[in-house]
């Protein structure tokens, strides 16, 4: 962390700094900073400053009395300058003190018109004119969207109107965004054509686990230190989350617990794990790509045959009968008691050793280590943590399901050291009205929008371009589409704005699209938008969300938004009031009431009006006394000052995901059906390469600031492609060589990387890389609730060019070092 340019040295942060309470804002294990700010013409002293220590002596190795400079910056605050240090919270039990290479960088990415950060962000609204965006007032970019937008839609008739919006918190999201936009969308309108910001339908992720009455984030970060067990499915903790694994799963690990891993790739987990607990108590399971179903099938019919169950939870805390909820339109897979689903999953060992390449002792040995009671007799604590590796993989409902189905059969789900989790992206915010109307499944918003659907289309902290599947074919015809609508503006200059609408809209029915896009950046999918409005991020307004043990926390604002961006929810606030009047103007009352009650000034407002509503122990003054331990949700109460949470969820055994009345959890009945996805088996039967895609630690998500920070592209210029060296070997590759990946979707491109650790004809891409979407070969199947299969992707290789300049000052070494 000491690498950045031009910085030799630091100013010490003064006793008298200003502290603010802020947490990570990118993964989800929201680790707790400190914000200290004060003015540029002050600084402490080795004697007077915030740690209170004597800075003239060495302090020693494991000292809060330090940081980086990638945790330093000078914005702006209340309109004058001021220094920023951004530096981890050693009393925050998440991460105490740790900092991730993400996390300990959010100071030197916070926007800067002093040090020269990130200036690439949006300031100002924008509008197309004369042929570019040009910089315009809130009111007068609103006014155009509400103008279009009311054009295209009427009460109870909304369908024309498309809106892509993100469901977390992290650096946009929050309660107070999630709020407004869901305010606005679900309450004032009932709109159904809309999506997710990381897949083409507004669903969840994980419906069968909810289906089967049982949260998705049920543990606390404290049971991987509690379990016998730890098992890790699809995921990369130590790359995606890195102080949950160091924190509090390398603890487990040192305090006896053995690891399963299932993931057909080797990650730096894998690596990271046998270098803490020895190999001989590290399982990899090198399943094969999509067989995760046959795996957990097979485990839990060996379990199950083995005894190795717990009777009396399963007898107290789950249905008795046969089916409660039978396989439908909504249901990909029938739900009911265990014996049930032990009937309708069976899967011998020989049956799951062929379908996942694993040997029968492998998946026994797995068996063992999950359910086997200990030699005293008393059963086995295993904890699961589950992510993008299932989530976005094969068989979506029925794979979640079957995993919930062992964490059941084996009482590991609300006990201590126990838990069936997904560990997750971003942190969560979701507030919202009810999206029932939308129906499930929902609809397949960006294959509509390809077959000529929508109108207008709002964009809320979206990219499409790089984060949907058929990547390629979307591009292609939003672009054709939405500049359908950008000639018909350009032949209109200098027209009046009634004249402008009718412009618009008779391109609209000639099949073109109006886009609305509000970003902190000027996105890709920004570049065929037609209004660009500029919101703020984490830090630059205060915003609560919960991390992945359910921990709420307040991050205050401690810096000036750039230009006039704004909260999304005062964004969302601003747009139905202009919606409101602009109805009124016509004529339609009654509509226009429905825009009523956003008359909020500030984000606590939204706050206040959403969460608070359904949550009324929780404000703002609350939980900034709170600090960056926060409380556990759900909160049961306020009591001598103390918010009191919920450590971890069913510790009564009573599941109420679901809805149903009797608390009764239920089994899936999911049985093995290979790739379930359309087009998966012909695409993995005409193409050499698996191009498995996922996060790397040094970047986040979709690069979304890292395009401006020299300390990733130094490292990392362009998106890599990891690559067994025989294989490279085969298309006369050299490291840094940059290659096309294409199959019969699309192509894109990446760098050459060797990596030995990969299988052969198995390679491993970034996602979601402004300048090598691996959507671009994604074919467009999904599951039966249009949940995206971005994991099982084949396509071919070839080389295009030599290796770049850029590329020439890569390093090439294996990612698996020695801890």
């Amino acid at each position: 962390m000491a690498f950045k340019r031009q910085v030799d040295r630091l100013p010490i942060i003064p006793a008298n700094a200003r502290v603010h309470n802020a947490t990570c804002h990118y993964c989800i294990v929201g680790c707790g900073y400190k914000a200290y700010t004060w003015p540029v013409n002050q600084q402490g002293t080795f004697a007077e400053n915030w740690s209170g220590q004597d800075l003239s002596k060495q302090q020693p190795m494991e000292t809060d009395a330090w940081y980086a400079p990638s945790m330093y910056n000078v914005v702006h605050q209340d309109g004058r300058p001021v220094h920023l240090v951004l530096k981890p919270d050693v009393d925050c039990v998440v991460n105490s003190g740790l900092g991730s290479v993400r996390g300990a960088r959010m100071a030197e990415n916070r926007r800067s018109d002093i040090t020269g950060t990130q200036t690439q962000r949006l300031t100002e609204p924008m509008v197309w004119r004369y042929g570019t965006w040009q910089p315009t007032s809130w009111d007068d970019a609103l006014d155009l969207v509400a103008r279009v937008t009311a054009r295209v839609i009427d009460k109870d008739d909304e369908n024309d109107l498309y809106v892509s919006m993100f469901d977390h918190g992290g650096s946009a999201g929050g309660y107070e965004n999630t709020w407004g936009t869901g305010k606005l969308y679900f309450g004032s309108m009932k709109v159904k054509h809309c999506r997710i910001h990381n897949r083409p339908a507004y669903n969840s992720e994980v419906h069968s686990t909810r289906d089967m009455g049982v949260d998705e984030l049920n543990y606390c970060y404290e049971d991987y230190q509690l379990t016998d067990t730890i098992m890790l499915v699809g995921t990369n903790p130590m790359e995606c989350q890195t102080n949950l694994f160091l924190n509090h799963m390398v603890k487990g690990m040192q305090n006896g617990a053995k690891v399963v891993i299932v993931d057909p790739r080797r990650t730096v987990t894998v690596d990271a794990c046998e270098q803490v607990a020895s190999a001989e108590n590290v399982l990899h399971l090198q399943i094969a790509s999509g067989s995760d179903l046959a795996l957990f099938n097979t485990l839990f019919t060996y379990i199950a045959d083995q005894g190795w169950v717990d009777a009396d939870f399963i007898a107290k805390s789950t249905f008795q009968g046969d089916v409660a909820v039978a396989e439908d339109a909504a249901h990909p897979a029938s739900l009911g008691s265990y014996e049930a689903a032990r009937a309708a999953c069976k899967m011998s060992l020989a049956e799951g050793a062929a379908v996942t390449g694993l040997t029968e002792a492998q998946i026994i040995q797995a068996a063992e280590w999950i359910a086997k009671p200990k030699d005293d007799g008393s059963r086995r604590k295993t904890v699961t943590g589950y992510e993008k590796g299932i989530i976005w993989g094969n068989d979506n409902y029925r794979v979640i399901g079957a995993l919930v189905n062992i964490g059941l059969a084996t009482g590991n789900i609300g006990r201590d050291g126990g838990g069936v989790c997904r560990l997750g992206g971003h942190q969560e915010g979701y507030f919202r009205p009810s999206d029932a109307h939308v129906g499930r499944p929902a609809p397949y918003i960006d294959q509509l929008i390809i077959s000529g659907g929508g109108k207008v289309h709002h964009i809320w902290a979206n990219d499409h371009y790089k984060t949907t599947l058929n990547a390629a074919e979307f591009k292609r015809v939003y672009n054709r589409r939405s500049n359908m609508v950008k000639e018909a503006m350009d032949a209109r200059a200098g027209a009046t704005r009634e004249e402008l609408v009718e412009a618009i809209v008779g391109a609209i029915n000639a099949g073109g699209i109006f886009s609305v896009c509000v970003d902190i950046i000027h996105s890709q999918i920004g570049q065929a938008a037609h209004v660009i409005l500029p919101a703020v991020e984490s830090g630059e307004m205060n915003l609560t969300s919960m991390n992945g043990e359910r921990r709420l926390r307040l991050v205050e604002k401690y810096m000036d938004a750039p230009g006039s961006a704004q909260p999304d929810c005062i964004i969302a606030a601003r747009l139905a009031n202009h919606m409101e009047r602009v109805l009124r103007e016509e004529g339609r009352a009654e509509y226009a009431d429905q825009f009523k009650g956003f008359d909020w000034t500030t984000e606590e407002d939204a706050f206040m009006d959403g969460y608070n509503s359904g949550n009324p122990e929780l404000t703002y003054e609350r939980l900034r006394a709170a600090g960056n331990n926060g409380v556990q949700e759900p909160v049961k109460g306020y009591d001598n000052g103390i918010l009191v949470g919920t450590k971890r969820l069913y510790e009564d055994g009573v599941f109420t995901r679901h809805g149903r009345e009797d608390g009764k959890a239920l089994f899936c009945m999911g049985a093995w059906r290979g790739l379930q996805a359309p087009g998966k088996a012909q695409q993995r039967a005409n193409h050499r390469f698996l191009i498995n895609n996922g996060r790397a630690n040094l970047n986040w998500q979709n690069w979304f600031l890292d395009q401006k920070n020299d300390f990733v592209m130094d490292r990392l210029p362009v998106p890599f492609i990891q690559i067994h060296p025989d294989d490279m070997a085969d298309l006369g590759l050299k490291p840094g060589d940059m290659v096309e990946v294409f199959n019969d979707v699309g192509a894109t491109q990446a760098l050459a990387y060797p990596e030995p650790t990969a299988r052969r004809n198995e390679t491993f891409m970034v996602f979601g890389a402004p300048n090598g979407a691996q959507g671009n070969v994604i074919n467009a199947g999904t599951n039966e609730l249009i949940l995206p299969n971005y994991k099982q992707t084949w396509a071919n290789i070839r080389k295009i060019s030599d290796a770049t300049p850029a590329a020439a000052r890569v390093s090439f070494k294996s990612w698996e070092v020695e801890l």
